[in-house]
């Protein structure tokens, strides 16, 4: 299926369900930011996707993470909340999402790195060497407050 982010973009559709969801920035022992190019755009991105129903935030992490890398994670911190009801997010099926992502921070425990149907490459990246013009802005954000390393997750 395919998929459009759309950031304050004043044609951009009006969303039409509100899913939340989360997003992970995992780093390996270098420091190194594990990134997948994902399927459904062809841009790099942070593994994450929905909840599901009967699941915590932080179940939902360790599930979506272990299902798009093949790595177990251990969430550390929360990085942000992104509610921005000016992102949404198109998909071909007529799905029109708000989403409201938490981000967390996590520290792999174990697993091996495998692509999985919802990504076509997976690397680590040195922070200096992100492939920023191949991410969508929202991204980009997630990992500059990340890299801020604020003592209080951001909101929006």
């Amino acid at each position: 299926m395919a998929r459009t982010d759309y950031l304050n973009d004043p044609n951009a559709p009006p969303a039409n369900i509100l899913v939340p969801a989360t997003s992970a920035i995992v780093t390996d022992k270098r420091g190194r930011i594990l990134l997948h190019r994902r399927a459904d755009n062809g841009l790099w991105g942070l593994p994450g996707g929905s909840m599901e129903i009967g699941e915590s935030a932080k179940e939902a992490i360790i599930r979506e993470v272990k299902e798009e890398t093949g790595l177990a994670v251990e969430p550390r911190y929360i990085v942000g909340i992104y509610s921005n009801p000016r992102h949404v997010i198109a998909f071909s099926d007529g799905e029109v999402r708000q989403e409201f992502s938490i981000c967390f921070a996590c520290k792999i425990i174990g697993g091996r790195l495998q692509v999985s149907e919802e990504s076509t490459e997976l690397r680590f990246f040195k922070q200096k060497d992100l492939p920023l013009s191949e991410m969508h802005e929202s991204i980009r954000q997630r990992i500059g407050d990340y890299q801020q390393h604020k003592k209080q997750a951001y909101f929006s």
